[in-house]
């Protein structure tokens, strides 16, 4: 085996280990909406998260990855790779096509996992798979080919976003919005005269151990972004990932402590996950310093936003807007401020941050990217939402909705109390 073998090898692997870390990060969704929604509801976001991965890879082998990565037509769209056949030889990587698409992949399972949350407790689940096709095979493969084909119009403006903080946090979150504003309110969380109801979470330790899963996770989001296992910035990448997210945690920590005189959990599992989507666009470019800085930002940020959206009566159970859609839009714009210029060389003269003298190129091509990205995540998705409706509805009955999705959709409660067998004949009678 000779050097370039060798190297193919270790970035095949290295490749297909990062792209099973952000796969795993489903465990780490399911767990965290299932502990912040109420128990009756549990089931039915598990059933999402197996939506979105089952019928998202299933679409974006079909077609997403065509409209994504596919030879360009016109800076717009794909047009090649549909079920991974076709003309692909303008893709350039050390590894194989197969290998990259997997990575891809987990990247558009993650986007619609997003959305989910902001929906839990009163969606139609045949709605919400229709939702799914559209999003993981038109919505994110479009706004991808934009910015990361090498051929797209926002790419070509000279863009930064390294693991997605725009592309996938802003889209996301920004879809999620929609979603959430379209579908209206869960029963009972707004009253007439204003006064907003508290749903306690479930289940905060189950909710915590899905915010550390998806933390893991983030090391194969951004590093795996190298597509090398070589790449000698895979250490730096790590470590601003890291402390972006504690810089989130901590700085949720001490604001609550002062806004709210007791430290909240919800709030603070949150905050570290905003830190992390807050660094992914800027992850390889951005000083620790910055990283922290960008963190705690983000951290802030997303506390004042959920306050925003309840004052506007706007029903995100999980938080899903100002998490992504909120850090994700401040990494995007914060690569335009603190990229440095040795980090982002090759670019183009003049891309990087402000704070460096890199002037305001690379700022306004984060700022236009972010924009157009974030205006097709809503407005599409609003208009997917209004079409299916058209079909079939959007939001499940009231009954459903008070019994609860578990037992009103699926059939079964995610915690039995039955402790022995049960008599089918008699449930079918019944």
């Amino acid at each position: 085996m000779d050097v370039i073998e060798l190297s193919k090898g270790l970035d095949t692997i290295w490749v297909v280990l990062t792209a099973a870390m952000i796969l795993l990060m489903e465990g780490g969704f399911a767990l965290l909406e299932a502990g912040f929604v109420r128990q009756k509801n549990a089931v039915s976001i598990i059933m999402k998260v197996f939506v979105d991965i089952a019928f998202g890879a299933l679409v974006f082998y079909f077609i997403g990855f065509a409209f994504m990565y596919g030879k360009d037509a016109g800076g717009i769209i794909g047009t090649t790779g549909f079920l991974m056949n076709g003309d692909l030889s303008h893709i350039q990587l050390n590894i194989s096509h197969e290998t990259y698409w997997l990575f891809q992949c987990a990247f558009v399972i993650a986007v619609i996992s997003i959305v989910s949350g902001a929906v839990a407790e009163r969606i139609n689940f045949r709605a919400y798979i229709l939702l799914t096709i559209a999003m993981t095979g038109i919505i994110y493969p479009l706004a991808g080919h934009w910015v990361w084909s090498g051929s797209g119009f926002i790419g070509k403006l000279g863009m930064i976003d390294f693991a997605g903080s725009a592309v996938i946090h802003a889209l996301g979150g920004f879809s999620a919005l929609a979603a959430a504003i379209f579908i209206g309110p869960r029963i009972g969380k707004f009253m007439a005269d204003g006064k907003v109801n508290i749903v306690p979470p479930s289940n905060l330790p189950l909710a915590s151990v899905g915010a550390f899963i998806l933390w893991f996770g983030w090391f194969g989001f951004n590093a795996g972004s190298t597509l090398s296992a070589t790449n000698t910035a895979i250490g730096h990448i790590a470590v601003t990932t890291m402390l972006s997210a504690a810089a989130g945690g901590a700085t949720c920590i001490l604001f609550t402590m002062f806004r709210y005189k007791k430290a909240d959990p919800p709030m603070v599992i949150n905050g570290s996950l905003a830190g992390l989507v807050g660094i992914t666009a800027g992850c390889a470019f951005v000083s620790d310093g910055a990283a922290i800085g960008i963190g705690a930002v983000c951290g802030i940020a997303m506390v004042l936003v959920t306050e925003w959206l309840e004052r506007k009566q706007i029903d995100d159970p999980v938080g899903a807007f100002a998490v992504h859609g909120i850090s994700g839009s401040l990494g995007t714009l914060a690569v335009g401020l603190f990229a440095m210029p040795e980090l982002t060389e090759g670019i183009g003269k003049g891309y990087y941050g402000l704070f460096y003298g890199g002037g305001w190129n690379l700022l306004g091509a984060q700022a236009i990217g972010l924009v157009i990205v974030s205006a097709w995540g809503f407005a599409i998705t609003w208009g997917v939402l209004w079409l299916i409706r058209k079909i079939i509805p959007v939001r499940v009955s009231k009954d459903e909705e008070l019994v609860g999705l578990d037992v009103g959709i699926h059939g079964v409660p995610a915690y039995s109390q039955e402790h022995d067998f049960l008599d089918v004949d008699k449930l079918k009678s019944n």
